[in-house]
């Protein structure tokens, strides 16, 4: 069966489903009407009442209750299965369906109107509208069977704030209580808002937890507000203590004493113990040494003679977790009831850390398959040392192999081959490791690691070439914050070594002197720069920010030792040519979270890559590529551009290896929502495309021209995802409509006929 008539099938299908989904009338009781939802009218006498009615109006929908059932495209398949599955004999695949998509029907009868107008009052009653009132209407459709309410809600001249102020606290907690009021955000003139109160209390448990109260509780603030001294709707807002607090909840606490426990075991907390004190602290070891000492004392952030401090514990926790050794941090505190005064009180902190196995082995097998007809297994082994010097050292040892062959493509094509190996250790310190001191103490939020790695990998592509490589790095990677990453890497290298090298692909060369030259760089050693601001995390939010700037240098110290052995040609360092470059990478994503899972994802990437010096190109493993399941994915992985130069894989040898170019732009927008369970689904669309920065003969209108719109892939489609507990597998199925490799005039043409199927792992961005 052709792909289109396949094609027109399914779309039938889905409409005779939703055709089937919105009769639901004639299942609706004689006596009852559907309830189709709620409408708010927000009222007030002058503007000035109420600045902002939306934002009032969407915080009092959220108590409108029940919802109505959920519509698709003007039908209600969840309430058509939920009747389909009352019949004596629904059949499986309405049970199935109900399962899946049912819902219970919700009508009039099911909405208490008047409890809902109680609801509306007491929330504007919480925002200082106090007076306000609130009438509802039903609104009938009988030929349709259905029924909304009308809300209309009068709000009144809301309550401000005259005045804020401490009532009577014993001493010390006043103190204290008076320079956290001092820094208030409730300023005079402020509405009247219960849940600003609220947060208002939250702020100052915690500047009050922070200043040593380690048993202070929110709930032991209580406000009151005075409205008898006027007749302007204004109130002073008195900040009291509850009556009969404990004396140990009003008063600081110090930390006497901090005992850390480097290798906890609780199935051997009865053997003996040795302990060491160093630097104030009592490290107690149970066994044999498991960590030195000297290298954990810096992540503890708790002082022994300071109050207690919930940030310098939470600090302490996260820092002792990135080291990477432990599988739990347990901080407890002890307290020294015997010696609580009305003024002080003592504890003693106790960390526990347990560590995990000290080696390990993962296992990684898969099975590719590229868009091009590539397909065969992949398998990576994984050794870990951790805490290998007994200072939180992590050595990894990757060993990898990878074979692929080209099932089909026509012509003289099949039967190409792809071999791949590789061996990479990366041995991870978590402290700096320099020639020069650094005050650690400056990374308040969390130590840097220094990483170091050695790499080498073997690539053989059958008709063509092999290639090997190896590469070098030193570097160092930190969170400033829960947001900012940064990551340099001062030493960076690669050198690669093309052999082995068949007549097909020496024509391939000599007809194309831009990928000659690309693959003639062999040696790359510069610095590398990674910052990253992940918005991401705040995942409660309704706009989320991520931006992934990337700077890379190669070639400017290596060229103060390099000597120019030839006059007019490239020079080269130990008998070797260098890379110069620089090339500078923005990806910039914006989510939009709304409904129930559903969120509109955006990405914009934007890329240049300069060679100078000692080169004209750069070298071809540092060069873009668009085309594939993480960038345009209408068009098979590396296969758009550059520019509008054809992307025909029959000619060149199968798209084995890949067209590249200096500059690259991309933009992706889609729209991610639940289907059932862990199963969700995608509407996207995407656009980009690579450039060549100067023109290349073998690859006519790879050069950037600036009709950027017209020379861009674009192309859409849908996906589905199979997210377990942020586990995703995804599949993309997108067609493109905006071909610039087609001659000029031809190029808008929505080829839903030759669609891309897109397998990959995790979300693309």
């Amino acid at each position: 069966m052709k792909p289109t008539t396949t094609y027109k099938i399914y779309v039938l299908l889905a409409f005779a489903v939703i055709l089937q989904a919105c009769s639901v009338n004639r299942f609706i009781p004689e006596d009852e009407l559907l309830f189709t939802g709620y409408d708010v009218t927000v009222e007030s006498q002058t503007d000035s009442i109420v600045k902002d009615k939306a934002q009032l109006k969407a915080a009092l929908e959220k108590v409108l209750l029940p919802e109505a059932n959920s519509k698709f495209l003007g039908g209600y398949p969840g309430l058509y299965y939920y009747y389909k599955v009352q019949d004596s004999t629904p059949g499986f695949l309405n049970k199935w369906l109900y399962k899946q998509f049912g819902e219970e029907p919700i009508y009039k009868s099911d909405i208490e109107k008047y409890e809902i107008e109680k609801l509306l009052l007491n929330r504007l009653d919480n925002r200082g509208f106090f007076y306000s009132t609130a009438s509802s209407r039903f609104v009938n459709d009988t030929v349709k069977k259905t029924a909304f309410i009308k809300y209309t809600v009068k709000v009144s001249e809301p309550y401000r704030q005259e005045t804020y102020q401490l009532d009577s606290v014993p001493q010390p907690l006043y103190g204290t209580l008076q320079e956290s009021v001092a820094n208030t955000k409730l300023m005079d003139g402020f509405r009247f808002d219960l849940s600003n109160l609220k947060l208002e209390r939250e702020r100052i448990d915690s500047e009050v937890k922070n200043k040593g109260y380690y048993n202070f509780n929110p709930s032991f603030l209580i406000f009151e507000t005075d409205t008898n001294q006027y007749d302007n709707k204004r109130f002073d807002l008195f900040l009291k203590l509850k009556k009969d607090i404990p004396t140990k909840g009003i008063v600081p606490y110090k930390v006497s004493k901090i005992n850390v426990y480097p290798n906890y075991d609780l199935k051997t907390d009865s053997l003996q113990t040795d302990t060491l004190r160093f630097e104030n602290k009592n490290y107690i070891r149970q066994g044999e040494e498991f960590f030195k000492p000297k290298f954990l004392d810096p992540f503890i952030t708790i002082k022994e003679g300071a109050l207690y401090s919930p940030t310098d514990s939470r600090n302490t926790s996260r820092r002792l977790s990135t080291i990477g050794a432990y599988k739990f941090v347990n901080i407890q505190y002890v307290e020294k009831d015997s010696t609580l005064t009305d003024s002080l009180g003592i504890l003693e902190a106790n960390i526990y850390l347990s560590p995990l196995n000290k080696r390990a082995i993962r296992a990684e097998l898969q099975a590719v398959s590229k868009s091009n007809n590539f397909a065969g297994p992949a398998l990576g082994l994984t050794f870990s040392n951790r805490n290998l010097f007994k200072g939180g050292e992590t050595l990894n040892i990757t060993a990898s192999a990878g074979y692929e062959v080209q099932l089909s493509s026509g012509g003289d094509q099949s039967g190409l081959t792809s071999i791949e190996l590789g061996l990479k250790s990366e041995l991870i310190f978590p402290r700096v490791i320099s020639p020069f001191k650094i005050n650690e103490d400056f990374f308040e939020y969390s130590i840097p690691k220094t990483i170091t790695g050695l790499g080498v990998e073997y690539l053989s592509r059958s008709k063509l070439y092999t290639l090997l490589s190896g590469t070098a790095k030193f570097g160092y990677v930190w969170n400033a914050n829960r947001y900012i990453t940064h990551e340099i890497n001062p030493i960076s290298i690669n050198y690669t070594r093309l052999t082995n090298t068949t007549p097909e692909f020496q024509a391939i060369l000599d007809d194309n002197p831009f990928l000659a030259r690309s693959f003639e760089q062999q040696f790359i050693s510069g610095l590398t720069y990674l910052f990253i601001y992940n918005g991401m995390v705040d995942t409660q939010k309704t706009h989320q920010i991520y931006f992934n700037g990337t700077l890379d240098v190669a070639g400017n110290s290596i060229s103060l030792l390099s000597q120019e052995e030839t006059p007019g040609e490239p020079k080269t360092f130990l008998g070797t040519e260098y890379a110069q470059y620089a090339k500078v990478d923005a990806d910039i994503r914006y989510h939009f979270n709304f409904g129930k899972e559903q969120k509109i994802a955006t990405r914009l990437f934007a890329g240049y890559g300069y060679a100078y010096g000692n080169s004209d190109v750069l070298p071809y493993i540092k060069q873009y590529f668009s085309g594939g399941p993480y960038s345009v994915r209408a068009f098979r992985i590396r296969s758009l551009g550059p520019g509008t130069f054809p992307n025909d894989a029959e000619s060149v040898n199968g798209s084995f290896f890949d067209q590249t170019g200096n500059i690259r732009l991309e933009a992706n927008i889609e729209y991610r929502f639940p289907i059932f369970g862990f199963v969700k689904g995608a509407v996207f669309a995407d656009a980009g495309n690579i450039w060549l920065s100067k023109e290349n003969e073998a690859l006519p209108g790879g050069k950037f021209t600036g009709d950027i719109f017209n020379e861009l892939g674009m192309g859409t489609g849908f996906g589905i995802r199979v997210d377990v507990q942020g586990f995703v597998i995804r599949f993309d199925l997108a067609a493109p409509f905006h071909d610039p490799g087609e001659p000029e005039g031809e190029r808008f043409d929505f080829k839903v006929s030759e669609p891309v199927l897109n397998f990959a792992i995790g979300y693309p961005f």
